[in-house]
């Protein structure tokens, strides 16, 4: 059986994250696991309130996609994950999963200007099109302390890393990224 890829899209909030992950997924036919679709879906379960449950179930979406990558890697499956986190606490989960189940990682690092991120998720909270559970009309403080510490590492976990700009998200060189993406999984 060929070793299956897993398709990391990662960065900051409002980087473009989901939209690249949705379009390269649809383009590669891989399934597409999105951390907010998973979040959101518990929210409309379980119910949302303030930020403390938002974290809390952002907690639980972790195991799940976990859980999910899990499945998918047993099957032998590629496919693409969607989400942001911190390295240093994701790696070692990740790299028990692959210990289980040899993928080759493939990771998109999406990085941009902070001043352009604090826009696009200002403009992203006040638009009323995410999730109320979210709760990102009152977290910007939040946001912009995150981003001083700096762009969100690739985990540790070997394969291929690909940094994309998405200061001018329109001018990405999309064709370039998809056949350099098909063709890593091509020579698994």
């Amino acid at each position: 059986m060929e070793t299956p890829a897993l398709v990391i899209v990662t960065g900051h909030p409002a980087s473009g994250k989901t939209t690249l992950a949705r379009r390269l997924a649809f383009d590669l036919n891989l399934p597409c696991l999105v951390r907010d679709d998973i979040k959101e879906k518990l929210f409309d379960t379980l119910g949302w309130s303030d930020r403390a449950w938002s974290k809390k179930l952002g907690g639980a979406t972790y195991e799940l996609i976990y859980l999910f990558a899990e499945i998918q890697l047993r099957a032998g499956n590629s496919f693409l994950l969607e989400f942001n986190f911190d390295s240093k606490i994701v790696t070692p989960r990740f790299l028990e999963i692959k210990q289980k189940y040899d993928f080759y990682p493939i990771q998109i690092v999406l990085e941009a200007d902070d001043e352009i991120l604090l826009t696009r998720f200002n403009q992203r909270a006040e638009s009323g099109e995410r999730h109320p559970g979210n709760v990102d009309t009152t977290i910007y403080a939040e946001y912009r302390a995150r981003l001083a510490q700096g762009s969100y590492q690739p985990l540790d976990i070997g394969g291929s890393i690909i940094r994309v700009n998405t200061n001018d998200f329109e001018n990405v060189n999309y064709g370039e990224l998809f056949r350099e993406i098909q063709s890593l999984i091509s020579s698994l």
